[in-house]
């Protein structure tokens, strides 16, 4: 217990200003490439732009990342997301939509938090999904396989599968009321009927010794006369297709499909990467295939989030700001006792009622 209270206190804290961080490096000319127009300083012409990335080509890079780190060491369960989101540990009878589970370091957490809250797991790439499957199977959790559901799907491209909030399903949902809740939830056999959580879930958790970042969708919380659906957006663990992950051009569609399946009244929990975080400002020239994008030696991509471009973002997509803030944690390398500035954007939007 005490391992997981210092984890959540070394990833969620407020150790350093923001502000501070943007006037550092915003005038230290070894940053400058960082903040110019993407192509304008003409180091950039030997990338591909995002633009012209294929699905395919994103999704196989992710395919190979998971087939070289299949190891446990690559595997490492986001309890401190329980803290940081409480709403995910909610007893109720909660489906969860998780959108790039990667190796299934989100889930496993939350299924063992709770005993009715079902999984529904998508990633675009199918080594990430068996890895999943096999790390939700080794923890030996009565029902634990019995509540993830793992499927493909590369929601920045394709829509999700009907069966997740068919339009009979919404419109019942819609017309019945919140106090026929229940009685809808009964009567719907043609699909699950919407979900209560979404997580678009990216993972790195040893990637350049980074920890993961994220951005995940999920929750549902309910009392007598309130019901309230968390979509929780975060980036954590390894990467998977999750926002930060996805080309500039896919951001879009992928908060519109999370959207589309969530629970009317729901609330989406977004963490992911933040504008300056250390591993922005690692990234060369030569690696940079937009503004604030970056393209690793193999293939995996990362944006960089500022809080305008998260509002705009999310609010295009129907959705409300409740909270959105920079998240700044300093820690140290245990290696090498070198000091590491992270930068998260966390959010909360809520879907209309």
């Amino acid at each position: 217990m005490s391992g997981d209270i210092t984890e959540a206190e070394n990833y969620y804290s407020k150790d350093f200003e923001w502000e501070q961080l943007r006037l550092e490096v915003e005038t230290d000319p070894t940053f400058l490439y960082h903040l110019l127009p993407f192509n304008s300083d003409g180091v950039s012409n030997s990338t591909t732009d995002s633009s012209n990335s294929s699905p395919l080509e994103d999704s196989d890079a992710w395919n190979k990342f998971h087939s070289r780190h299949s190891t446990g060491k690559f595997f490492k369960e986001r309890r401190y997301l329980l803290k940081e989101f409480p709403e995910l540990a909610c007893r109720g009878h909660s489906k969860v939509l998780e959108v790039g589970c990667g190796n299934g370091s989100t889930a496993l957490p939350i299924l063992r938090a709770t005993e009715n809250s079902v999984i529904y797991a998508c990633d675009c790439s199918n080594e990430a999904l068996d890895r999943a499957k096999e790390n939700i199977s080794a923890a030996n959790l009565t029902t634990a396989q019995d509540r993830f559901h793992p499927f493909l799907c590369d929601v920045s491209t394709f829509e999700f599968p009907k069966w997740l909030a068919c339009i009979s399903c919404q419109e019942r949902f819609m017309t019945a009321g919140e106090t026929q809740y229940s009685l809808c939830s009964e009567e719907r056999t043609c699909c699950i009927g919407g979900v209560d959580l979404v997580t678009l879930v990216c993972s790195l958790c040893a990637y350049f010794y980074l920890e993961p970042l994220c951005f995940y969708l999920k929750f549902c919380w309910q009392t007598r006369s309130l019901y309230i659906n968390y979509l929780l957006l975060f980036y954590l663990t390894y990467q998977i297709f999750t926002l930060s992950a996805l080309p500039l051009h896919r951001m879009t569609m992928a908060i519109k499909q999370c959207f589309s399946v969530l629970k009317p009244g729901g609330i989406l929990l977004f963490r992911d990467y933040g504008l300056y975080d250390m591993t922005m400002l690692r990234f060369y020239p030569e690696q940079r295939v937009g503004y604030r994008e970056y393209m690793r030696s193999d293939g995996t991509r990362s944006y960089f989030f500022s809080l305008e471009f998260t509002r705009d973002l999310f609010s295009s997509a129907g959705f409300t700001e409740l909270e959105l803030e920079y998240c700044c944690v300093r820690s140290t390398n245990r290696r090498n006792g070198k000091i590491m500035r992270r930068v998260w954007v966390h959010g909360k939007f809520q879907k209309g009622k």
